[in-house]
């Protein structure tokens, strides 16, 4: 279906709390924003996501499944309403997330690239009486997603309906519309045809919506503080450590890992939490650096990346608890502060 014309010194690091983008400073000598870079920040951009995983599950026991083998409330989803999940072990570790799409006869997850058959097969385990199908359907359909301030603007260029919930979705004459994004700072996923990807990724370009790498959308995302599955998310980690309590509803009942949720949750028992740190440095330090105050260990770099717009390096660390908050930091004799 043709889509329709249309018009150096001290390393000072410091904890940014929310989901709000930093605000644009003077570009650093050291880095150059790219334009898919600046107009995820300031505008909108595209991005193809088309290799990530699109299982479809159907089936009269689809909710009590995917309910029972999740952190969230599935069988609390109406059509057209999600929500982020976990996958986890019995022994509470996060083999994956997704997000979970509800349609009137069947559910959609949405994985990363690396997880789609490793969810698949886990799920496919587990499937002994129940009547429950499952349909990889990443092979063909493409996923389009448009993110930054003005993403909407961009949709309307393509006569889009726009969900208003986060993880809301809506069908459109192409596919469908879900309000979900990868960086942080906001849009949504356009899931359509793999034959219709040209010509709408097209259309968006031409109507003034460039498109973003994957090392923009991954700047643009460890600006925002937003982790990502395989990277900063791994099996490594428990559900608190992650800080991501939007994956978990405490009150849904029994599924696969609930009890280490619950037993972290009574005793109030974590030692590290994943949290956003600035460091007044150009050079990212690599994954696994750890951070000390005095003697002590205080965290470990998850990931970092040098931020054009700030002209300094932005990282996701595991932070131990006593500095999760407040306390001094040395990476490489360079002292810094967590606040």
């Amino acid at each position: 279906m043709a889509l329709p014309q249309t018009a150096a010194g001290e390393a000072r690091a410091r904890v940014v709390y929310g989901g709000g983008i930093p605000e644009m400073s003077t570009l650093s000598t050291q880095g150059t924003a790219t334009e898919g870079y600046t107009a995820l920040r300031t505008r909108a951009a595209w991005l193809d996501l088309s290799g990530r995983g699109k299982i479809r599950v159907t089936g009269e026991d689809r909710a009590r499944l995917l309910h029972a083998m999740t952190t969230n409330d599935v069988e609390g989803l109406r059509p057209g309403e999600g929500c982020y999940a976990f996958f986890l072990n019995a022994q509470g570790r996060i083999l994956a997330d997704a997000n979970v799409l509800c349609f009137e006869d069947h559910f959609l997850l949405d994985t990363e690239p690396g997880t789609r058959v490793k969810i698949y097969e886990h799920l496919d385990r587990y499937i002994i009486a129940d009547d429950v199908a499952l349909e990889d359907q990443t092979d063909s359909v493409a996923t389009i997603a448009v993110e930054g301030p003005a993403a909407s603007a961009a949709l309307a260029a393509l006569a889009a309906p726009q969900p208003a919930q986060p993880h809301g979705s809506l069908p459109w004459a192409y596919g469908t519309v879900a309000r979900l994004d990868t960086t942080g700072v906001g849009g949504f996923f356009l899931m359509v045809p793999i034959q219709e990807k040209q010509a709408i990724t097209a259309r968006l370009t031409e109507a003034g919506t460039p498109p973003a790498t994957a090392g923009d959308a991954r700047i643009v995302r460890i600006e925002c503080g937003r982790p990502r599955y395989g990277e900063e998310i791994t099996e490594r980690y428990l559900l608190q450590e992650t800080d991501q309590m939007r994956a978990v509803h405490f009150n849904k009942g029994c599924y696969l890992g609930q009890e280490i949720v619950e037993r972290v949750r009574s005793r109030a028992q974590i030692h590290r939490v994943l949290r956003r740190l600035e460091l007044a440095s150009t050079e990212p330090p690599a994954a696994g650096t750890k951070l000390k105050s005095g003697d002590a260990d205080a965290a470990e770099i998850a990931s970092a990346v040098f931020s054009p717009a700030l002209g300094k390096v932005v990282a996701l660390a595991y932070v131990r608890t006593p500095f999760a908050h407040s306390g001094t930091i040395h990476w490489s004799g360079i002292a810094g502060k967590v606040l």
